[in-house]
């Protein structure tokens, strides 16, 4: 299953390869909302991982333009800023659930299980 994983920080993007790479995923890591929107019209991916402050164009930026242009894509969304309006925010733009930063292998995992179970559940 490909994971396209979106962060501006790098610790954050190979943290997360690191983490899902040994559980079978294919990772593409890309550092903006811009690089995500080229990456997505080059290949399918299952499941998107979005970070919500990124310079230029932000997380909600970028779950708004994959909701038009792919509506049913599951995605994930992560923040250091766990605010009730940045959930509600997620939510409302359709995100499967929400992480907050910092999160262990073990969220980050079970975040992903959780949502790719509900999709296979709805096919």
């Amino acid at each position: 299953m490909r994971i396209l994983v979106v962060d501006d920080d790098p610790t954050v993007l190979k943290s997360c390869q690191r983490v899902l790479e040994p559980e079978g995923f294919d990772v593409c890591l890309v550092s903006s909302a811009d690089k995500a929107l080229e990456a997505m019209r080059k290949d399918d991916f299952a499941l998107l991982l979005i970070d919500v402050k990124m310079p230029t164009h932000d997380g909600i930026y970028l779950m708004r333009e994959v909701r038009r242009q792919w509506p049913n894509k599951p995605m994930i969304l992560m923040s250091g800023y766990d605010t009730t309006q940045t959930v509600e925010e997620a939510a409302e733009m359709g995100a499967a659930t929400f992480v907050p930063k910092p999160f262990t292998p073990d969220e980050l995992l079970q975040a992903i299980h959780t949502v790719m179970g509900r999709q296979e559940g709805h096919e």
